[in-house]
């Protein structure tokens, strides 16, 4: 018979602060595999790395986790809304790193992408112990990364007239879907379960208001950034920066400013857009693994 690997995902509930967070994870075969946290992006969910999981999961202890507001994690109302909940960068670092210490996680490669960057960002910067390696995908950190059509959006404030109504476009599936196909070079590649999926949590009614607080909060990551980059120099943590280069929101020159932090970056750019892994994913797949063994080997 032939033998064919397919890793184990478990699907689990984790509770930080009374807040349940929804993680899948991976079984590896060998019980001190390395470990990766993958921090999904917007509109997304750990539903993103379903993939990465089935390629890698056999190898190494993988775990995603949902943001609050997101995927199959507990919503609870926002303060905008009369509830007690604040949806913020800050306070979604302050969950993961509860959900971090929750699982006991002592050490890991940070896999970050999109709102997993400034999410991963505060708790490196905060926890540096506890990174063996970066790997960023369309994660941003410097302003030079950062689109005209970035720009223009992260500097909305709620005070303004319609700009609300802006964000609020930003929800719909057409954009969704725009997310996932634009910028790629073969979009048969990219299936629709992902934006499909997405649409289905942003549409649910307790859904709208924290993804509408967060994209008003995303200029707060920018006043981060020094901060960041001080961190990435002081650390020189081993990083691996692949990056789909026509990306409509994170430029290559994001991609390429890591470089100057950390001189020993490895650096793949790719002819696809800002979900990278849905087309990308053969090409991708290899690059973290052999990173990953490397660093690992020498660590």
């Amino acid at each position: 018979m032939s033998m064919i690997s397919v890793p184990v995902i478990r699907h689990r509930f984790a509770v930080v602060d009374g807040i349940k967070i929804f993680y899948r994870e991976s079984v590896p075969s060998a019980a001190d595999a390395p470990t990766l946290l993958l921090l999904h992006g917007f509109p997304s969910s750990s539903f993103q790395y379903r993939r990465l999981m089935d390629a890698l999961g056999g190898r190494y202890r993988l775990i995603a986790p949902d943001y609050p507001g997101f995927g199959h994690s507990d919503a609870p109302t926002s303060a905008n809304e009369g509830g007690a909940f604040v949806y913020s960068f800050d306070r979604l670092a302050d969950l993961i790193e509860g959900f971090v210490d929750a699982l006991s996680l002592s050490h890991f490669f940070l896999y970050a992408f999109d709102f997993g960057a400034p999410v991963g960002f505060r708790l490196a910067s905060r926890r540096p112990e506890l990174i063996d390696g970066l790997i960023v995908q369309n994660g941003n950190a410097y302003m030079e990364g950062l689109s005209d059509t970035a720009r223009d959006f992260i500097a909305l404030s709620p005070e303004e007239d319609g700009a609300t109504e802006q964000v609020r476009q930003l929800l719909t599936l057409e954009m969704t879907r725009a997310q996932y196909e634009g910028g790629t070079s073969d979009p048969e590649r990219v299936a629709p379960d992902g934006w499909t999926m997405d649409q289905h949590f942003l549409d649910r009614p307790d859904r709208r208001q924290p993804q509408i607080d967060l994209a008003f909060d995303y200029k707060s990551n920018l006043a981060r950034y020094p901060e960041w980059q001080q961190w990435l120099r002081d650390a020189r943590p081993p990083a691996l920066i692949t990056w789909g280069r026509h990306d409509p929101f994170f430029t290559e020159a994001g991609a390429r400013a890591f470089l100057a932090d950390v001189p020993g970056a490895e650096l793949h750019l790719f002819e696809t857009g800002h979900f990278a892994l849905e087309e990308r994913l053969p090409e991708i797949a290899p690059l973290i693994a052999d990173f990953v063994d490397r660093i690992s080997a020498r660590s």
